[in-house]
């Protein structure tokens, strides 16, 4: 009957790929060894610590099921159900409680580097619901998982899992005992290894930098950052706009801005701000709604060098929004 099933498949065209064949742990991975040998070359790592440490590894399907893109990607796409995600009492409420509990941090990270304070705030409440959710699996392993196992972004992965041996090593910490995300990103404001590496600052000054436990590294470090990034002080983030005519080459020309905002209204976009300002127009789609357009400026696209995309740094902003207006009314 199996077989009947996998003809009549073929028929209709269905394609079968066979599964992948893992080796039983990483070190038995010709490209694993030839990673070995580089860290021994480049950074002076013991073989054979490295070695037994992917020794006790092996592939998780899990994180390759969770990094690989829908198969339906414009079922995914939808403003609606990804802001209900992030802007709800519970999150809000928590990040009241959050910004009260570390004001004094808070204010001194806005003051050395000019990021407001509840962009701070509304960042770790996106990533981590401030520390609650700060991943579950093996950073090693999801590291190693996605550098040998997932061709499209093995070089990016490697490289991550180079950093973070280099971070372990450097901070005197044991690389298969951290948790994190399935990409492989650590601690309450869920850095990669190699932003934290970059960007990460001991804002408690004890003599080193722990994401994981402590809330004002978290703080100073995103707001590290974001400055480092390119964050304007005192500059609008994004404004709500309207289009007249064919909203489609404004939106083809993507999130960075680019063009005076000046420019844009000649081109019929309805938006209040510096006219002098660059400019991008945000588009965030519901299916069967209307689509929402924003102007999103400098800062809006620093966010999304957070997270890539236009729907994390909206829900970025409105959280931070509804946050400090919660706050100010209490």
């Amino acid at each position: 009957m199996e077989i009947f099933l996998k003809k009549l498949l073929v028929l209709l065209g269905v394609a079968f790929a066979p599964a992948p064949v893992f080796a039983s742990t990483f070190a038995e991975d010709p490209e694993v060894a030839t990673f070995i040998a580089e860290m021994q070359e480049k950074h002076g790592f013991e073989k054979e610590w490295l070695a037994t440490s992917f020794s006790r590894l092996r592939p998780n399907e899990t994180v390759l099921r969770a990094i690989k893109p829908a198969a339906v990607p414009e079922l995914q796409r939808s403003w609606e159900r990804y802001r209900s995600r992030f802007l709800n009492e519970r999150r809000i409420a928590a990040g009241v409680r959050f910004w009260q509990e570390h004001e004094a941090t808070l204010k001194r990270a806005s003051a050395i580097y000019g990021i407001p304070e509840e962009i701070i705030v509304a960042i770790i409440g996106v990533e981590t619901e401030y520390g609650k959710n700060m991943g579950r699996f093996s950073v090693m392993q999801a590291l190693s998982t996605l550098a040998f196992r997932y061709p499209p972004r093995a070089p990016f992965f490697r490289a991550e899992l180079e950093q973070f041996l280099l971070l372990a090593r450097d901070n005197g910490f044991d690389p298969l005992a951290v948790k994190g995300s399935y990409a492989g990103a650590i601690g309450i404001p869920q850095f990669m290894p190699s932003s934290q590496q970059r960007y990460a600052v001991d804002f408690d000054a004890n003599g080193r930098i722990d994401l994981t436990r402590s809330n004002v590294d978290a703080i100073g470090s995103v707001a590290s950052f974001l400055a480092q990034h390119g964050w304007e002080t005192g500059a609008s983030i994004a404004v709500p706009a309207s289009i007249e005519g064919d909203p489609a080459p404004l939106v083809m020309l993507g999130i960075k801005p680019e063009k005076p905002l000046a420019e844009l209204l000649a081109s019929g976009v309805r938006a209040e701000g510096n006219p002098a300002a660059a400019a991008a127009i945000i588009d965030l789609v519901t299916p069967d709604q209307v689509t929402e357009y924003w102007a999103g400026f400098q800062n809006f696209y620093v966010i999304t060098r957070y997270n890539r995309s236009s729907f994390y740094a909206m829900s970025v902003f409105q959280l931070a929004e509804a946050i400090r207006e919660q706050k100010q009314s209490l």
